[in-house]
């Protein structure tokens, strides 16, 4: 069997992009840093007017209601392009877990201004020992904070360094009460897959834009008096970062059409083990086959190198979705049929 995108998917995807194209990116992200949003609000309420923001909204919450593949698509195009703000929390985690709530209170008051882009979402996930900490929580018209068992409303502190800029991350106190109980546990689970699902894709697009910048650059590099793309070494380099890409992307594919069977944490775990690899191996050849101009700030190459970095453990490490997919297939290797049934 063979998959592969809908025309309408392509269509989508390349929409998107010229989009992002348009709206000047890294010099968006670059004042999102420096702590000016107003550019990158701009981009993304031209992605809210594409429908983005409201792919994984109801549409009784005045969201599209799309398919989970229509998200993974949206989202590596906001890694290609290394849009700034919390996309994945807005579009992705807090859709997730306030549909996944008993009560539709909370989703009818917050997701429709969400699917407009009148508002971002964040959400901080409060560890015994840890700083609970959100991403853009200080534009964001939203702030949750859980630990699991209790959902809130949370209070904006203090800024955390990060190693990409354009992340601008904030400690969390709690506020108001919004749930509690066994049903947020499973609200937040809900969540926290479509975040890794929608992470693993922006880090496939960032990946994709490395080996896209990498290419053209050892075209134009000399050495020797030769492009340094004529060298086989450094087209082996790119050869396997391409291999690792397009590896991972059906395991992405495949991810978003299980959300809704028991094997959703597994196959959510697969693709982002293998994006993040992926996307760290093309961080890394495009940093060597850069050179030194590779570890300057002012050149757009960083601006993807610290998201990769960032993105890796953003929505759980390689080792904690190893470990879930060990969990999965030791729980189903037991339910394996026996051979001397089938006789």
């Amino acid at each position: 069997m063979r998959f592969a995108l809908s025309p309408e998917h392509v269509d989508f995807g390349a929409s998107i992009r010229k989009l992002l194209d348009s709206g000047r990116t890294p010099a968006a992200i670059r004042a999102w840093g420096a702590g000016d949003p107003a550019a990158g609000r701009k981009l993304i309420e031209g992605l809210a007017g594409a429908g983005v923001l409201g792919l994984n909204i109801a549409e009784e919450y005045d969201g599209l209601g799309a398919e989970p593949l229509d998200l993974v698509v949206a989202f590596v195009e906001l890694g290609r392009a290394a849009a700034p703000g919390p996309l994945v929390e807005s579009a992705a985690a807090i859709p997730a877990l306030l549909q996944a709530l008993p009560d539709s209170e909370p989703a009818g008051r917050w997701l429709p201004g969400i699917a407009e882009g009148a508002a971002l979402g964040t959400i901080a996930v409060a560890r015994p020992g840890h700083r609970a900490v959100a991403l853009d929580a200080d534009i964001a018209g939203l702030v949750l904070v859980t630990d699991g068992t209790r959902l809130s409303t949370g209070k904006t502190g203090e800024l955390v360094r990060s190693v990409d800029p354009a992340r601008r991350l904030f400690t969390i106190e709690t506020d108001e009460l919004i749930a509690e109980g066994p049903q947020v546990g499973a609200a937040v689970a809900a969540a926290f897959d479509f975040a890794a699902l929608a992470n693993a894709a922006q880090l496939l697009g960032a990946g994709r834009a490395l080996l896209d910048s990498s290419t053209e650059y050892v075209k134009q590099r000399k050495q020797f008096g030769r492009p340094i793309g004529e060298f086989q070494a450094v087209k082996q380099q790119l050869a396997d970062v391409f291999i690792a890409l397009d590896l991972a992307e059906p395991l992405l594919h495949r991810a978003a059409l299980t959300t809704a069977t028991a094997n959703r944490s597994r196959d959510i775990s697969a693709a982002a083990v293998a994006a993040i690899d992926a996307a760290h191996l093309a961080a890394r050849t495009a940093l060597q086959v850069h050179g030194a101009i590779g570890y300057t700030a002012e050149y757009d190459l960083s601006l993807w190198l610290t998201r990769v970095t960032a993105l890796r453990t953003a929505w759980g490490t390689t080792d904690l979705h190893r470990a879930r997919i060990a969990e999965a297939l030791r729980a189903t290797a037991g339910q394996e049929t026996p051979v001397g049934a089938l006789q």
